[in-house]
């Protein structure tokens, strides 16, 4: 039987190779992309991101209107997340209680109902529990067209409705608002403007297309934050709204009252925009640290008196204290004096672009055109519409008679308005010929019959025929009016300033911030007397420091007690090496002057030094380090030298060694080139080297092998032995003579003892 040949089968569609960094790029700027636009970034044109604009639609669409109300958060959020953002709740409600919080937004877009958080960082309370609905600016002049056909609509999700691309906005929210967000790449950061200032700067554009930012700038002053404050740097404010990036320098207010006990008062009024939040509990503490790390003296109180009236944190003073100079330090070691990064990136023409000032408004202007161009073109022709039926009804009135006769004289609807539209007279009854003849004439429009047919017959009255004709010519001026409109811009123009001054007459506030060129705070050191102390430190790390006639005279009692003793100056720094390879300088003058029986401080409050979580090794005067160089052992067997030179830093924390994985920090101290080093392990193995064969190093790098360690053992003494010196160590019931001990090699095994 012979082999059949197997069908080829087909494969449909098509393979596409490519590079798989080709594929994972162009996956990325799409990704990229949809953060940008459809998450992160606000439209130029209404300032709202999408999640901010689908909670104002939903809202809208449920007819939770300004004068209506409140309902439930909850219904809000859930509504729009399962109609128009499906990208969880909380990013939902998160929108809805931002908008609806007026020490973030210039121009609060809801009105919420109960617990919306506080300036101070207390959260909202759960959607549950609060309520929202609509501010009448937003749903007169946010939402108040869409049905009017101003904006375009776009399938939502999951194309089972409708949302819009943008809202008619008919101010430039995204400069009375401002706007944060932080995208794929990129991120935005648009300070709040006055909504008085800005409406005057969009009329003086439309006046003058060729405005520059300096004379932009005669009306918007510059940002006005809900919280107040003053923005420091009005020099500046040009360069950044014509460039949309820059940084603003912001300072609270403060006023000086005294106390009722003759103390001063610094009492702060206003905050900088950037401290909303728990930026107000760390200013407590920031200035509570200045007193505990002695910066001042000059504080002896502080507390937070803010209520529903407004911010009040009062400073209690020292009487006499100088009460200039706590300020300054206040605003410089503090966020009372901060900066508020600008980059003004917001979309437009459907791709991120960085926007001054002018742009924003041209931007604004321009769309305020367009949706008002869509709006008269909406009303003109509703007004033809109805300019059409009117025209109908009152050439019916006229000859009424007729109509009458011809609608008793026919059959069927269709038959009456077949004559009413064509003259056709064919299967009506009529009293007379002549009245066949003059409904043959009759010409009306298919709109104009329908109107007639429905019309009721009290429209016949006197009063109402007169009613329509005055109707009839408010259509006709409406007309002309709106094609007026339309086909002249100035005629346009006018509207659109005439509707931005209404809106400024009824939703405009006074300015908050001011506006002004301050110098930076700057803090001046008071001369300090340097004067020779010694600074005692016990076994538990308590520290203070005494004067030398006190130490001279009771030298055996204070060596008794301590564990270091230092004789320094009292603009010194002491190093505090530790086991972790970390160094932290403890300052003299930190250290309080103490009586001769007084424990002191732990040398944990006045450094960055955590005796909890490390252990100290070494301690020694920065002055003294200058002039030495020092030896660093580590238990796993490194050992280098460094110059002393390189720890006279700055900072008050470093790392003071690098430190292989599991290793530790075992000795540190003053290096002799003269005398010899003497290892001894924990399994009792003796190594002595010439200090000459310690290589010297930097403080960043690692050791080199002291000493050849077996498996398990560890380094667990250094004894540095100068020359002709007789030293021993107790080794289990007997003595070690580590001067008898062979000068070896380094990096060798040793001996055992």
């Amino acid at each position: 039987m012979p082999k059949t040949k197997a069908p080829e089968t087909e494969i449909s569609g098509e393979i596409i190779e490519t590079e798989y960094s080709s594929l994972m790029k162009k996956s990325y700027i799409d990704y990229a992309m949809s953060v940008i636009i459809a998450r992160a970034l606000p439209d130029v044109r209404d300032g709202l991101k999408p999640v901010q604009r689908r909670t104002l639609y939903d809202m809208y669409e449920l007819g939770i209107r300004w004068d209506k109300p409140y309902r439930k958060s909850a219904r809000i959020v859930g509504d729009t997340m399962g109609k128009y953002h499906p990208h969880g709740d909380s990013s939902i409600y998160e929108a809805l209680v931002v908008m609806a919080q007026d020490f973030k937004k210039g121009l609060p877009l809801v009105d919420g109902h109960g617990n919306f958080g506080s300036i101070e960082g207390d959260g909202a309370a759960a959607m549950r529990y609060t309520e929202a609905r609509l501010q009448k600016i937003t749903q007169e002049y946010f939402l108040g067209d869409l049905d009017k056909d101003v904006v375009d609509f776009m399938p939502n999700f999951d194309e089972t409705e409708k949302e819009p691309v943008v809202l008619p906005v008919q101010i430039p929210n995204l400069l009375v608002n401002g706007a944060e967000g932080i995208a794929v790449g990129m991120a935005t950061s648009i300070p709040p403007h006055n909504l008085s200032e800005v409406i005057d700067g969009c009329i003086a554009y439309m006046k003058n297309p060729d405005i520059n930012t300096k004379q932009m700038m005669q009306y918007v002053k510059g940002p006005d934050f809900p919280t107040g404050g003053i923005v420091c740097n009005a020099e500046e404010l040009e360069e950044i709204y014509s460039t949309g990036v820059g940084k603003l320098r912001l300072r609270g207010k403060t006023k000086v009252e005294t106390a009722k006990n003759g103390k001063p008062l610094l009492v702060v009024t206003e905050i900088p925009y950037t401290m909303i939040g728990a930026g107000i509990g760390k200013f407590l503490n920031d200035v509570a640290k200045l007193v505990e790390t002695r910066e001042t003296t000059d504080i002896t109180d502080i507390s937070n008196q803010s209520s529903k009236e407004g911010i009040r944190i009062v400073i209690e003073l020292k009487k006499g204290a100088d009460v200039e100079a706590v300020e300054n330090l206040i605003m410089k070691k503090t966020r009372l004096e901060d900066t508020f990064g600008v980059n003004m990136l917001a979309v437009a023409d459907g791709k991120p672009e960085t926007l001054g000032l002018v742009p924003v408004i041209r931007h604004s202007v321009e769309f305020q055109y367009e949706i008002c161009t869509r709006k008269y073109q909406t009303l003109l022709q509703k007004e033809e519409e109805k300019r059409e039926i009117q025209e109908g009804l009152i050439r019916a009135c006229d000859c009424i008679d007729l109509i009458i006769e011809i609608l008793r004289g026919s059959k069927t609807r269709q038959q009456a308005k077949d004559c009413l539209v064509n003259g056709v007279t064919e299967g009506i009854q009529f009293k007379s010929a002549a009245s066949e003849r003059e409904a043959k004439t009759l010409s009306f429009t298919e709109k104009q019959a329908d109107a007639i047919l429905d019309m009721r017959l009290y429209r016949l009255i006197g009063l109402e025929i007169d009613a329509l004709r005055r109707d009839y010519a408010e259509t006709i001026a409406n007309i002309a009016s709106y094609k007026d409109i339309l086909g002249n811009r100035a005629s346009m123009a006018r509207v659109i300033i005439g509707n931005l001054k209404k809106i400024k007459k009824e939703f405009a506030v006074e300015r908050k911030t001011e506006i002004t060129d301050v110098d930076e705070a700057v803090i001046v050191e008071k001369p300090v007397e340097v004067t020779d102390v010694y600074a005692v430190i016990d076994r538990f790390f308590y520290a203070k420091t005494l004067d030398s006639s006190t130490y001279e005279r009771n030298t055996e009692a204070v060596q008794a007690d301590a564990r270091y003793i230092f004789h320094v100056q009292s603009d010194d720094r002491i190093a505090v090496f530790t086991e972790r390879g970390n160094m932290h300088l403890l300052k003299v003058a930190d250290l309080p002057v103490a009586k001769l029986r007084d424990k002191g401080v732990p040398i944990d409050n006045v450094s960055n030094f955590d005796s909890s979580k490390e252990e100290a090794v070494f301690l020694e005067p920065v002055s003294a380090m200058n002039a030495e160089k020092l030896l660093f052992v580590t238990k796993k067997g490194s050992c280098k030298v460094t110059d002393g030179s390189e720890f006279d830093v700055s900072r008050r924390t470093i790392s003071a060694t690098k430190l292989l994985e599991g290793d530790k920090v075992l000795f540190v101290g003053a290096f002799d080139p003269a005398a010899s080093i003497v290892f001894e392990s924990e399994k009792e193995y003796f190594l002595r080297v010439a200090a000459t064969d310690i290589p010297e190093k930097k403080k960043i790098a690692v050791g080199v092998k002291s000493m050849e360690l077996s498996k398990g053992d560890e380094l667990k003494h250094v004894y540095i032995l100068p020359e002709e010196t007789e030293m021993t160590a107790d080794v289990g019931d007997h003595k070690v003579l580590l001067h008898r001990l062979k000068v070896s090699g380094r990096a060798t095994k040793g001996s055992k003892r």
